[in-house]
């Protein structure tokens, strides 16, 4: 093997060693596409199926419904489906879920940092909580129902 060969081999293996299952773990749920945004929205309140699909207006039923059930298997939010007429079913985070407020607001202030100008998440939303910003200096609180 030539020495920059070696050298490389070597340096891709102490990058690999290095990668953190447990960040890997958080990634492989979070980073699908509107799950977070979802925890975001529970982080705020409790919500009804109907106000999840009024507060992420492009998200369709379907990808709602899966993600819902992803983060419901994961130990995070909670599904109660209250008696009708009209039957409802209300969305909660758990303790867990409640758990990743403050990451999700010291994601939020990188991102006002640093990707400004860059993604504009609120200009893909419609709807109640378009444009909407929170305050950088404090989280939201949940309010828990």
């Amino acid at each position: 093997m030539q020495r920059g060969q070696q050298a490389q081999a070597e340096l891709g293996a102490e990058v690999c060693t290095g990668v953190d299952i447990a960040l890997t773990r958080v990634f492989e749920l979070l980073g699908k596409r509107w799950t977070g945004l979802i925890v975001a929205v529970l982080t705020q309140r409790a919500a009804y199926y109907a106000d999840l699909r009024r507060s992420l207006p492009k998200i369709s039923e379907r990808m709602l419904s899966d993600r819902l059930s992803e983060l419901a298997d994961a130990g995070l939010v909670v599904r109660e489906v209250d008696e009708g007429p009209p039957l409802r079913v209300t969305y909660r985070l758990t303790e867990a879920g409640l758990g990743l407020g403050p990451a999700l607001h010291e994601l939020g202030l990188w991102a006002e940092t640093y990707l400004l100008g860059g993604i504009d998440a609120a200009g893909d939303l419609e709807g109640p909580c378009a444009g909407a910003q929170s305050s950088p200096s404090r989280p939201q609180q949940p309010e828990i129902v």
